[in-house]
């Protein structure tokens, strides 16, 4: 389990989450992330990423919450879950509490399958099914690879390409 908590205590205060977490076989990565404004004019961003293949589950536990007298708040929410196969599981139980009114908030969540058209593009320009389903879940990482610096995409990217090896069969 995974769950950063970040307090904006000063005004002006900005903070930002982004994670990823994969599920295999036998495994719950139970995830997410707190944001709790208590200052003006703070700003927050929280992105999670989750992949559940061969039976897997993630889950995604999120808390916003703006206090009294917090005007100005910007915050985000954003959690996507990717299913490799049927017997996979994503859940998401966002929490918020906005207690201002001056407050800005977005929350979005989805989650879905590999289109197996996409799949099946790709392998009619030459890939194999592991390399096409490699490519369309490194494009949905894509949000969290080009926040990192090029030398931890790089690794970050081979780690992902050894997780997805032998997930098709």
């Amino acid at each position: 389990m995974k769950y950063p908590s970040i307090y904006l205590r000063g005004e002006g205060a900005t903070a930002e989450v982004i994670s990823v977490a994969v599920a295999g076989k036998g495994q719950h990565q139970d995830t997410g992330a707190k944001a709790i404004h208590l200052a003006p004019n703070t700003r927050s961003r929280i992105i999670s990423k989750s992949i559940s293949k061969d039976g897997g589950r993630t889950t995604y536990r999120g808390q916003l919450k703006v206090v009294p007298g917090a005007t100005g708040v910007v915050a985000s929410v954003r959690c996507d879950a990717l299913l490799l196969d049927e017997g996979s599981r994503s859940d998401t139980y966002p929490y918020i509490d906005i207690q201002e009114d001056d407050t800005t908030m977005t929350h979005e969540a989805t989650v879905g399958k590999i289109s197996q058209d996409q799949v099946f593009y790709l392998m009619s320009r030459g890939l194999t099914e592991n390399e096409a389903t490699n490519l369309v879940v490194q494009g949905f990482l894509e949000v969290f690879t080009k926040e990192l610096p090029m030398e931890y995409a790089i690794e970050f990217n081979r780690l992902v390409k050894l997780e997805m090896e032998g997930s098709l069969g």
